[in-house]
């Protein structure tokens, strides 16, 4: 079999894994001890990145004329890659958190919705909260004046005498 042919799959796992992600970052893992590595794996794996090491031929042939051709600059020495489908935030912000205990994982760079960010850019997007904390956020935000008015007009009616509203029994 020619080598070609041994290395196609390789780069058609990728391009699957790139297909419709939101984000993909590219990470130097060299001075990570295997516990390290394994618990890094672990983290992405319960946030539901995908974080494989390729060859960086591989994944220059599978980022090729696409929206992650801008990381081939990013691919020199040992390369890991971590893709995200859903959350696009979430790869830089798990590696931003995982380097604080392990320094030896560098940021090399990565695309984040479209866009080309290096490794500083990746370190502010890895500050931007989650899709769930951000809906969460949004939420209670629409919330909090609807609640200060009904207090308000809670505290008018009783002011002027009006027993405050009871709860029907239940039945």
């Amino acid at each position: 079999m020619a080598k070609v042919e041994l290395k196609q799959p390789v780069v058609q796992e990728i391009a699957e894994n790139l297909k419709d992600a939101q984000s993909a970052v590219v990470v130097d893992y060299r001075g990570l001890t295997v516990e390290q590595d394994t618990k890094l794996r672990k983290t992405f794996r319960e946030a539901g990145v995908v974080y494989k090491v390729y060859k960086n031929t591989m994944i220059n042939f599978a980022i090729k004329d696409t929206a992650f051709e801008p990381l081939s600059v990013t691919l020199e020495g040992p390369t890991a890659i971590a893709i995200a489908k859903d959350d696009a935030t979430a790869p830089a912000r798990i590696i931003k958190k995982f380097a604080a205990e392990a320094p030896a994982l560098e940021v090399k760079g990565g695309i984040v919705d479209g866009a080309f960010y290096d490794a500083t850019g990746i370190k502010a997007i890895a500050d931007i909260p989650g899709r769930d904390v951000l809906i969460g956020r949004l939420l209670g935000s629409m919330q909090s004046p609807i609640a200060n008015f009904a207090r308000v007009l809670k505290q008018i009616a009783e002011k002027d005498g009006a027993p405050a509203a009871e709860a029907a029994p239940a039945e």
